[in-house]
């Protein structure tokens, strides 16, 4: 199950939540060692992680986190316009339509296939949830291995300039256009399985 979090107090999910900084904490700073804030030393959040962020939360039975990504809306303060605008050679694009996938986090405790799929759940469930609320564009910034992956994925992507070094790390930004369309895009390279998701109500939709 996918859950769907307007901001990151709502206490009906707090364990997903909890268990999601948790597994950033281990994932992006004990194992690929980022240079990021650690609260109580246990979880990884950041100044984007408030009301503002949506979070979508993949869920095992018994309620905790198996993989997660964060969207932060572009006319706010966001990673791309705060940290990595040069990658951006048209300038950032921002606007009430259009979000940031930060955070995508999978845990490599489940092995490589079961990542996969965790994956393709999350990119549909964003998709779905894009298409529901109004979102026609998605941004990012990846290594540029990763970035190589999300543009051959089907959908309508493209890079937002040249890749660049950071921290001995190549990254580049990109944009995904999302319409009606690109569910059927996704599914051609089968990527797109509808899943159950929950909305913020906590229901299922």
């Amino acid at each position: 199950m996918i859950c769907t979090v307007q901001g990151c107090s709502d206490p009906r999910f707090r364990g997903p939540l909890e268990t999601m900084f948790e597994d950033r904490k281990r994932l992006f700073v004990d194992l690929l060692g980022w240079d990021l804030g650690v609260r109580e030393g246990r979880w990884e959040i950041d100044a984007f992680d408030g009301e503002h962020a949506v979070y979508l939360i993949a869920i095992d039975q018994t309620g905790d986190h198996i993989g997660s990504l964060r969207l932060l809306p572009s006319a706010l303060p966001h990673i791309l316009s705060t940290l990595f605008p040069e990658l951006c050679s048209e300038g950032v694009p921002r606007g009430p339509t259009t979000f940031e996938i930060t955070r995508l986090c999978l845990p490599v405790r489940h092995g490589a296939d079961e990542r996969l799929r965790i994956r393709d759940a999350l990119i549909t469930a964003m998709v779905d949830h894009a298409l529901s609320a109004g979102i026609t564009q998605l941004t990012g910034v990846v290594e540029t291995g990763f970035l190589k992956q999300i543009l051959r994925m089907g959908w309508r992507a493209r890079a937002l300039g040249p890749a660049r070094q950071f921290g001995g790390a190549a990254l580049g930004a990109f944009l995904i256009d999302v319409d009606a369309a690109t569910p059927t895009l996704l599914a051609a390279t089968g990527i797109y399985a509808r899943t159950n998701t929950t909305d913020r109500a906590g229901e299922i939709a």
